[in-house]
């Protein structure tokens, strides 16, 4: 299994409409593309980044690493520009892959 994991810290002020167009649109229309089958979700309570801004973790899981380069080389160009345009300047992401070794 691999696990495609993005760290987003975003600003207090636009916290509570981003958590909502994230769960409300942004996670769908990444799971519903087909290439993840599950996805997770974390917020950072501590050590806290700054008193202004929040960070989270989503987890998106796929069967295997075709599926995630998939989803790169066909989709998330398009998403991030989505996710982008809504929310410039308000937040800062990192992504990475990890694969599964056990449960």
């Amino acid at each position: 299994m691999i696990i495609y994991s993005v760290t987003v810290t975003i600003s207090e002020k636009v916290e509570s409409e981003w958590l909502g167009w994230m769960k409300e649109v942004h996670i769908p229309d990444v799971i519903n593309i087909g290439y993840f089958f599950d996805w997770q979700m974390q917020k950072l309570l501590f050590p806290e980044d700054s008193i202004d801004e929040i960070t989270y973790v989503i987890n998106y899981y796929a069967n295997s690493f075709d599926h995630y380069q998939h989803y790169t080389e066909k989709e998330a160009p398009r998403l991030q520009k989505e996710y982008n345009a809504k929310f410039k300047g308000k937040y800062r992401a990192t992504r990475a892959v990890y694969s599964l070794i056990s449960k």
